[in-house]
């Protein structure tokens, strides 16, 4: 049995029924997913949540689902890391780590939204899935299409990591990849998606793909004890997940979970690819396009589709946005690395680079509960280190050349 009501342009409100359709025909606005919050409040309580399995289906009254799961089902739920060496590295009293980077199966928060979408084109009646992606999509999108037995198509620009490639073809998708950067990717595959009858998981299938980012702040919410956190740093490349993680804290205050928000939501970029905090930083809501130049590639979208929202949710919520350049943003991983222990990728490194940032500036206090949304796995994108790591010691196979080499080490 289903909880949702419907679609909903997010600009005019004039209302859809559940189809396989993401803008409104009257405005051009984007569709979201509507709930019936009163049946809702019903079935999902705090006691029936921690009841049910550890992923992230656990939610799934809050899920535009109408049946059973058909993918994720080991997705999901991934550790909140109370990180005390970073805070005390970044001076702040309670640091916490949402480490998607262990994300089942392919090692990152597109899983969450991928499951969704994977359900929902089953429901739908689809038999191929595809997706425009900057690399972590392509790879969810590759392993749960082939898992639920359906044809896939992933399209990537040519200029992506290596890794992030191989990521995807060892499901052995049709992968295509296109000399242009994803603002032009994502366009010709509006223009396949208009043509061919596939379940684009970020273009036909995008209002229902989305509410999966929900469950990564529903979790924190739950891994807090229940409460929003003071501060939470979302990397922003469309924008969508920072959406999403402030429209789960606002249902679960809906349906009573939450007694009170009182969370700054912080948007974070790289400076070669930073439309949205640029827009924040100048006080506007209008979102100028650039052309992507940063080594952080998973948050190079020049035009986000929901960058004026996230203008609008960071206002809100009292937040800012900030952006790191690409040296910053190899600093952030390295310092999440050998303070926790925890290897990011790039989005990653923009995230601890940015936080670092907030705090200087004092948007973000020293006394309050912040957490950091660490989005995909640092083995994705190991390219960016390479010359900037500590040395190897090669030494040949005796005991005195080993303490030759500590020697130096010591000194």
């Amino acid at each position: 049995m289903g909880y949702v009501d419907g679609l909903k342009c997010r600009e005019c409100n004039r209302e859809y029924q559940v189809d396989p359709i993401y803008v409104c025909e009257f405005c051009f606005g984007p569709l979201e997913v509507v709930y019936d919050y009163n049946k809702v409040k019903r079935a999902l309580t705090r006691k029936s949540i921690e009841e049910r399995e550890t992923n992230l289906w656990r939610y799934k009254e809050l899920l535009p689902i109408d049946g059973a799961p058909q993918a994720g089902l080991k997705s999901g739920f991934t550790p909140l890391i109370k990180a005390n060496n970073l805070a005390r590295e970044l001076g702040i009293k309670e640091l916490y780590i949402k480490d998607d980077t262990v994300m089942h199966p392919t090692l990152s928060f597109k899983d969450r939204v991928v499951s969704v979408a994977i359900t929902k084109a089953i429901e739908f009646g689809f038999d191929t899935v595809a997706c425009a992606s900057t690399g972590n999509l392509a790879n969810s999108v590759s392993a749960h299409g082939a898992k639920a037995g359906l044809k896939r198509f992933v399209f990537i620009p040519s200029t992506l990591e290596p890794s992030k490639i191989v990521a995807s073809i060892v499901y052995e998708p049709n992968l295509v990849a296109i000399d242009g950067n994803y603002d032009e990717v994502n366009r010709l595959c509006s223009e396949i998606a208009n043509k061919y009858n596939w379940a684009f998981v970020n273009i036909n299938i995008r209002p229902f793909y989305a509410e999966g980012s929900k469950t990564q702040a529903f979790e924190i919410v739950e891994q807090l004890g229940w409460k929003s956190p003071d501060n939470v740093v979302v990397p922003c490349a469309s924008g969508s997940l920072l959406t999403k993680v402030w429209k789960a804290f606002k249902e679960f205050k809906e349906i009573g979970i939450l007694n009170e928000i009182e969370t700054k939501v912080f948007a974070a970029q790289a400076t070669g690819c930073s439309p949205i905090s640029t827009a924040i930083k100048q006080g506007t809501d209008v979102i100028r396009p650039v052309k992507p130049s940063t080594i952080a590639k998973s948050l190079a979208i020049g035009n986000p589709a929901d960058g004026f929202y996230v203008t609008q949710i960071v206002k809100e919520s009292g937040g800012y946005g900030e952006d790191v350049s690409d040296e910053e943003i190899v600093d952030g991983i390295k310092l999440l690395a050998k303070t926790e222990g925890v290897f990011g990728e790039t989005a990653g490194g923009v995230v601890i680079a940015t936080t670092k940032k907030l705090i200087e500036q004092g948007r973000i206090g020293k006394d309050e509960t912040t957490v950091v949304c660490i989005t995909g796995n640092g083995l994705k994108t190991q390219e960016v280190l390479t010359g900037k790591t500590a040395e190897v010691h090669n030494i040949k196979p005796n005991f005195d050349a080993f303490e030759e080499i500590l020697k130096k080490i010591r000194d």
